[in-house]
């Protein structure tokens, strides 16, 4: 059955001190509400998932490529699609709020292999 789910329901998971976040989730598609400190680094990683990303406060710049050498910041508003395999890396630059939404689910993040992301 479809069921209705409200983010205000949804349990906040703390995963270092300067990342929050929630997930929703079905069998092929995964949405994370999340909010960031200002300077929190997202380490250069790559996975299997496609990544939409989509900025709702402050500022995200991303670095694409193993090389680092694509630049591009997002702000309010402001969308990527990241194919599934890009390496990339993330900056906040002030406190940001995002949502990402990845096809297939983040397994990693379900079973807590995110290390990367726990430092």
């Amino acid at each position: 059955m479809v069921k209705k789910i409200n983010w205000a329901d949804v349990p906040v998971e703390q995963v270092n001190d300067k990342m929050q976040r929630q997930m929703i989730y079905g069998d092929k598609v995964m949405v994370a509400k999340m909010k960031f400190k200002d300077g929190f680094l997202v380490p250069l990683h790559q996975h299997e998932n496609e990544q939409v990303t989509q900025v709702v406060s402050g500022t995200i710049r991303f670095w694409f490529g193993a090389d680092k050498a694509q630049t591009m910041d997002l702000g309010p508003g402001d969308s990527v699609v990241i194919p599934s395999h890009v390496p990339h890396e993330a900056l906040m630059i002030g406190d940001v709020e995002e949502v990402d939404t990845w096809s297939p689910i983040r397994a990693d993040w379900l079973d807590g292999t995110d290390d990367y992301l726990r430092k």
